[in-house]
Parts: C-alpha cells; structure tokens; sequence
C-alpha cells in the first residue's frame, strides 16, 4: 500500500533514527518506514505527498510534560508582563492594554515577577491603583502562586477588609487594617478571579462539578482549542494538562471527538486534601477517553506552594524565618492514603513539591503505595523538584519515580530575576537545587516541561535555559545536562513519564508519526534561543502546523 506521506531530504540524528536515515514513510498516521532518500521513495503512490525537508532536521514531535491547556489560553488574551520592570513600563504597558480592551471588565497581567517594581517593593495595591483606580486590575504572578489587585478589584471581591481562608492561603494585610493587594495561593486569588468571564472556570481549585450555560462552555472549548494551536506553533504533539476536572474532560473530549484539537492530551483528576481518598473514584466522571487524542488515569496532587511566597514546605528553616518551614497542603497520613487508593486503582499519581520537605513527603507517599499494594510500573511523578535533600536524591530511582521538572524554572532563567528567591530558599539548598544533572547521574527518568503559562511554552527556548543555566554561586554544581540528553527529556522521557512509549517520543516504524521538522541549528541553542525555529508540526500524519515561510 503506498503512502500516504512520505518525508524526505532530512537530518535525522543518530540518537532518533539510524544513522544515514534521510527519510520516513507514513500510512494510517503511522511511520511504515524509515530510510535513505531512495529507499522510502519506494513507498510513494500517485497520491502520495512528497514533502521535501530542504536538508532540515527531522525529530519527534515534542512531548510537552507539564502545562496548563485551559489557563494558558486564557492567558493569550492577557497583558504579558514578563519582561516588564518598572512603574512606568507597567504604566505604559496598561495603558496601551486599556484602550485595546475599553469597558468595565476586570483588566489581567501575567507572568509577573515578585521584583516588577524593584527588588525592595513587591506590587500593591496603591501602586496598581496608580495605573487604574476606576476599573479592577490584577496581576498575577509568573508562578501562579501569587497575584495584586487594585483597590476597586479587593472591593468588588468582598476581600478589602480581608476574609477568612483555608491552610497557606492568605490575604495580606496591612497596619490600616485593610488589604495590600498581595493574594497567596489559590484561595485568595480566586475571590478576584470570579470578577472575570471565566470565574474561576480556568483556576487550579476550580472542581468542575457546576452545571456550565452552554455559551460558557463554547466560550471555554474555544479557549482550550486557541492553545492546542498554540502548541502546535511550538512543535509540541503531546501535552500534559496539569490541572483536570470533570469540566475540563467534557470540553476536551468534545474537541478531541470534533478533530479539533491538534495536540493530544493527557488529563488527570486534581485533588485536594479535603477530598481524602474516597475522592480517587471521581475520576470515573471523566467518561470515555478518545483513543490516541484524550486520556486520563492520573491524579495531580499539590503538596505545597512556592518559595516566593513562603508555601514551599521545606525541611529545615527557612533562613529568614527561624522556626519556620511552611506546611503540606495535604497531610502525610492523609496523602499517603490517597497515593495508596490511586496506586491501588492502577492510577499514576502526580504531585506538585517544590520545597524539599514536599518532595519528601511525596517520596513517603509513594512508598507507603508500595508497600500497601506491591511494586509494579506505577511511574508516580513528582513535579518541579525545585530543591531536594542530598540523602532523598537516592530514593528516587528505587521506587521508579518520574522527575517532571522545567528547566525555564530557575531563577536567573529565562528572565527571571535571582531575587528575592534565591535569599528565600537560603544558601544551604543551592547545590540540590533544579538537580537535573544529579537526578539524570543516578537513572531517574527525567521529562522536561514549561509549566506554561507560568513560563513560556517554546521547547527551544526551554532548550536553551538548561544549556545555559548558570550556578548561583561558584562552588555550586552546574547542573547542566547535554543537548541529547534535553531532547531525551522532550521526547522518550516524556512518552515514558505518560505511558506512551511504546507509540511516541521516537522515531520507529509503527510508532505515531509525530514529528517537527525543524529550521535552523539545534546545536546553536546554548549560543542563542533564536538558533533553531519550528518550521514544521505534523501530528498523526497531518500538519498542525507550518510557518508562513514554508514552500509545501
């Protein structure tokens, strides 16, 4: 049977494909062959496509292991704060944003970093007041943990007068007795985000149990479907939605059915420490998965916050708070009893720990899993590892635990500033510290990610951060790794932290045919990010996506 779509005139490395592969044959939205330019020019038919790479590199599509579909494109509307420092050029910014979106609507800025007014201000609410008094604003942090919102947004919420939350989350108050604008954690940050359209719909704490108008869930589905393509833009095959309600299934199931997603999607159940272990069985609202486009069987788990906001749950002080380690949002007898229930069901487990005292505990748990139910290939994952104790590096690979970690993550990266996180942190933790290398030298399986939109989306860019990440002090480790070993991460780490490996994340026959062709010179990343470009996305046989330069 001819092909239906043959690649040819390739660069292929030798880490995807054997080395002299020029080409590949696709049938059924499947690789059939891979080969020579002569050898899989065999396969085409009369109606066969012939794309020529033009001499550009042929890799599998990227696997992007950590992100946000619904609030990313939530996001995209936004007001991208992410390089912005200053009053005035936050000022400028709003302003040219407010006459772009006239009305009454509350105004949003993202991926704002702690230091945007200077490293001794954090944002609040007078200072936002100063850029609009009349109409809610809020700015939120670069790390979803943390947002400000003006005077009139606290009003609107109910909150100026503060209001009475749940463990680690907080309304910060001042010496008058009212509201900063500092909201820590989703609780808080939820009062204000009920002011928009979406109403919270988008939010990590949002269960997705409502009964939804009709014209919201087509304004969601249409959300959702914006990032696909946005991703697709990226290079990206496969995400990994990091937050997942019954909602969300029934939107991405309704895309996935249409053909309207051109990225597949992984989706698990959030759940939270109120939901015990009885609350693993709501994953059967889910309903049907869509076979090769939308699956579930995973529940995500937040162990603690940030450090920027002192909600990493540490396991030794904090250095400027002598007695203080935060603590988990969900506690140990209780997470040990979901991660027990969730294992025994043959579910994956993914747990948010940032703070070394949260990786720790998710090691517990995932331990007491074992010992409940016996080992078997569980693949429970930890997300971010932002910092980890020396002695729990070793526990790791015994209990085959996944690192989903995201190089754009370190301070100093990707435009974050070091401060105030490094200080937070403390010294003491900078050697262990975003341990890629570390946690790759002892067999850990390792899969990278953005945890978009708290950091840009691209996988090159991403690339680039982890090549040229630098040590926070001299004698700290350089916990680079190699380019290989970062496209690994990007492609067979990330199938085989999702259970895909044996259909993705390689260039094999009879494996998916999800590939990125790609314009430029990977090699070239750690001298620039603007080195290589994605030219060309095909996911199951079929271009998602093809920049406005492409000949084909």
């Amino acid at each position: 049977m001819a092909a239906d779509l043959v690649i040819f005139n390739a660069r292929v490395r030798p880490l995807f494909a054997p080395l002299g592969t020029t080409a590949v044959a696709v049938t059924g939205g499947r690789i059939a062959a891979l080969g020579t330019d002569a050898e899989i020019r065999s396969h085409a038919g009369p109606g066969t496509r012939m794309l020529d790479a033009d001499g550009r590199e042929l890799m599998p599509g990227f696997i992007e292991s950590h992100l946000h579909l619904f609030m990313g494109g939530a996001t995209l509307s936004m007001l991208n704060l992410g390089e912005a420092f200053g009053f005035e050029a936050v000022e400028a910014a709003f302003d040219a944003y407010i006459r772009a979106n006239p009305g009454n609507d509350i105004l949003f800025g993202y991926a704002v970093n702690y230091t945007i007014f200077g490293e001794n201000r954090r944002p609040d609410r007078h200072l936002l007041d100063d850029i609009c008094r009349d109409r809610p604003l809020c700015l939120i942090a670069t790390d979803l943990h943390c947002a400000w919102a003006n005077t009139r947004a606290l009003e609107l919420a109910g909150i100026l007068q503060g209001a009475e939350l749940g463990r680690e989350s907080e309304v910060v108050m001042g010496d008058d007795g009212l509201a900063t604008g500092e909201l820590r954690e989703f609780e808080a940050m939820n009062r204000v985000k009920m002011l928009s359209r979406l109403k919270g719909r988008d939010g990590l704490d949002f269960t997705g149990l409502d009964d939804i108008p009709q014209e919201d869930r087509s304004h969601d589905r249409a959300l959702i479907r914006r990032a696909g393509t946005y991703c697709a833009q990226n290079g990206i095959t496969h995400a990994v939605n990091m937050d997942g309600n019954p909602y969300q299934a029934g939107l991405m199931r309704d895309l996935a059915q249409a053909g309207e997603m051109p990225v597949r999607v992984s989706l698990p159940l959030k759940l939270v420490e109120s939901d015990g272990p009885e609350g693993v069985a709501r994953i059967e609202l889910f309903g049907e998965e869509v076979p090769d486009w939308l699956s579930f069987g995973r529940i995500k788990l937040f162990m603690d916050g940030v450090y920027d906001t002192w909600t990493a749950l540490t396991v030794t002080d904090y250095p400027d708070r002598p007695g203080f380690r935060s603590g988990p949002l969900i506690a140990p007898e209780i997470f040990n009893a979901i991660c027990t229930e969730a294992d025994r069901r043959g579910l994956q487990v993914a747990t948010h720990a940032v703070g070394d005292g949260a990786v720790r505990a998710a090691i517990d748990g995932y331990e007491a899993a074992a010992r409940a139910n016996g080992t078997r290939d569980a693949r429970h994952r930890i997300e971010h590892i932002d910092t980890i104790a020396p002695e729990d590096l070793e526990r790791l690979k015994p209990l085959g635990i996944v690192a989903s970690m995201q190089p754009v993550h370190p301070p100093g990266s990707a435009g974050l500033p070091l401060e105030p996180t490094i200080s937070i942190m403390g010294r003491a933790r900078w050697d262990t510290a975003f341990p890629w290398r570390m946690i790759s030298q002892r067999g850990v399986p390792l899969a990278f990610g953005t945890d978009w939109p708290v950091s840009p989306l691209s996988p090159l860019h991403a690339i680039h951060c982890a090549l040229t990440r630098e040590p926070w002090a001299k004698d700290a480790p350089d916990q680079r790794i190699s380019l290989d070993d970062c496209l690994m991460a990007y492609t067979a780490g990330g199938a085989y932290a999702d259970f895909c490996d044996e259909r993705r994340g390689a260039l094999k026959s009879g494996l998916d045919a999800d590939f990125v062709l790609i314009d430029g010179d990977l090699e070239r990343l750690a001298d620039s990010a603007e080195a290589a470009t994605v030219a060309l996305t095909i996911c199951n046989g079929e271009i998602t996506y093809e920049a406005e330069n492409e000949r084909h």
